[in-house]
């Protein structure tokens, strides 16, 4: 199949027709600041018809989950059905707005409280709160919640520890929380090394961070062990939810003994995640740790919802507002549309698709570690780079030549020129057959084409290094790169 996407000339918006400035007169007798009135909105005045070009020209040049499979390993892109859309873009939840007296939101309230069970459920916890805005926000509010409890107790518990196996974020958010990281090595297996685990355990430890399966797409056969080992010292066990999208019906955290849970209704309940947003971080927790959540908590009293605020050990508001109601009316509606026994589906089929992609493309790239995996695998282009110079970042560039989306390369660290798949549930054998097949005819083509894909895409390569450090991420950035008299 060949593959080209679409390339336009197209400018910033800023610049259409001239880049005319949208001004606003306004008359009202208000009295600001002069330090603070603006002159003009720096909005561009364009007529409806280029703007509609404008952004169907900039789609038909990127590229997303409704384009084809986006096999993003530990981010879990799935596609995500379109009732959950419609469901979220209806006016009565558009148009609900936070600071509506409770009695004028009970659907909202409800929805919210029947949401917060089902997680409950899902995750075998007690309590969930669903005000964290992204996964990374919610294992930050995960650890306050362990500070907290252990300040209640009057332990001075300051660091958390982190297999070098578990999502990336966990060592940041513990840092953010406070705490001291210390990682500990994976065993030769690729799972958690107890014994290396004990070695970092003391009265000091707070909590110990996993993500299982963990991000090699290995079940960790030791957690049941490792959740007494972590207890014994007194410290929490917390999971990491970015790869729940293997267990759901199977089995749940709570089953393995962990205390905090967090999830991400973005990868793993219906909603476009990707570009900042939006986002839901859902925590959950056992019951001797509820206290702790963030406020407000939804509670029901005489048949009625409403927001209690009277926690007195929580650790506060974590976010403005409430949650991203949106993204809670997504997974609202795609647990109910999938019920349990679609969710297990869900689980079952995520693992297969995985385990036949991967059984594909191993005889042809090296795969380190155990073969059975579950919803996501790890393959490594350390053959390719030694014998021919290429390297996980040519055979990315490689596969949106062939218009497939690339996987996470180079995560996680412990394999050397890690290529991180996962397919997700939502692809079909024959989208996962042309995928292997692509990996495939990339390990024999040219290594110098390689070396400068990709060709077929609306952008070449670029220079990575350099737009990570100049960052150009607005109109009013770009003009203050271009210097002085720019328009």
């Amino acid at each position: 199949m060949s593959y080209r996407q679409a390339r336009y000339d197209e400018p910033l918006i800023f610049e259409l027709l001239g880049g005319n400035d949208f001004c606003p007169v306004c008359d009202d007798k208000v009295r600001i600041p002069e330090e603070m009135v603006r002159q003009d909105l720096c909005l561009p005045d364009i007529p409806e018809r280029e703007v509609v070009r404008h952004y169907i020209n900039l789609s038909q040049m990127n590229f997303g989950v409704d384009n084809g499979m986006y096999p993003l390993g530990s981010c879990t892109m799935k596609y995500n059905p379109k009732y959950a859309d419609l469901l979220s873009s209806l006016s009565t939840v558009t148009s609900v707005h936070p600071y509506q007296d409770e009695e004028s939101v009970q659907g909202a309230l409800q929805l919210m409280r029947d949401l917060e069970k089902a997680l409950c459920i899902i995750s075998g916890m007690d309590a969930v709160t669903l005000q964290p805005a992204a996964g990374a926000h919610g294992e930050f509010t995960g650890m306050l919640i362990a500070k907290a409890y252990h300040a209640a107790n009057n332990q001075q518990r300051d660091e958390v520890i982190v297999p070098d196996s578990a999502h990336g974020t966990n060592p940041a958010s513990a840092a953010m929380a406070g705490f001291t990281v210390i990682e500990v090595p994976s065993g030769p297996d690729g799972c958690i090394d107890l014994e290396a685990v004990k070695a970092a355990l003391s009265e000091r430890t707070a909590a110990v961070m996993v993500t299982n399966p963990n991000t090699l797409g290995l079940f960790e056969k030791d957690i049941a062990d490792l959740a007494r080992l972590v207890h014994s010292y007194g410290a929490l066990l917390y999971y990491d939810g970015a790869n729940l999208n293997a267990i759901m019906g199977i089995t749940t955290p709570g089953a393995m003994h962990f205390d905090i849970v967090h999830f991400n209704l973005h990868k793993t309940f219906a909603t476009p995640h990707g570009g900042g947003g939006p986002g839901a971080g859902p925590v959950g927790v056992r019951m001797y740790l509820e206290p702790y959540l963030p406020v407000p908590r939804i509670i029901s009293e005489d048949g009625k919802y409403r927001f209690d605020y009277d926690r007195k050990e929580s650790i506060g508001k974590v976010r403005s507002l409430y949650g991203n109601f949106g993204v809670l009316v997504r997974a609202y509606a795609y647990i109910l549309e999938q019920g349990g026994d679609g969710l297990k589906d869900v689980s079952q089929r995520a693992v297969l698709n995985s385990n036949y992609l991967k059984s594909r493309v191993v005889p042809t790239y090296e795969m380190p570690f155990a073969q059975l995996r579950k919803h996501e695998f790890v393959i490594s282009a350390k053959k390719l780079a030694k014998e021919k110079g290429v390297h996980a970042t040519d055979i990315a560039k490689g596969l949106l030549d062939k218009g497939f989306m690339t996987p996470t390369i180079y995560f996680p660290s412990l394999v050397e020129e890690a290529l991180m798949i996962e397919p997700t549930e939502t692809e079909s054998k024959e989208t996962l057959d042309r995928y292997a097949q692509a990996l495939i005819d990339i390990a024999s083509a040219d290594p110098e084409q390689l070396r400068t894909a990709p060709h077929n895409t609306a952008i070449s390569r670029v220079d990575e290094v350099y737009a990570a450090k100049e960052l150009i991420l607005s109109w009013r950035i770009y003009q203050r790169k271009k210097g002085p008299g720019s328009p």
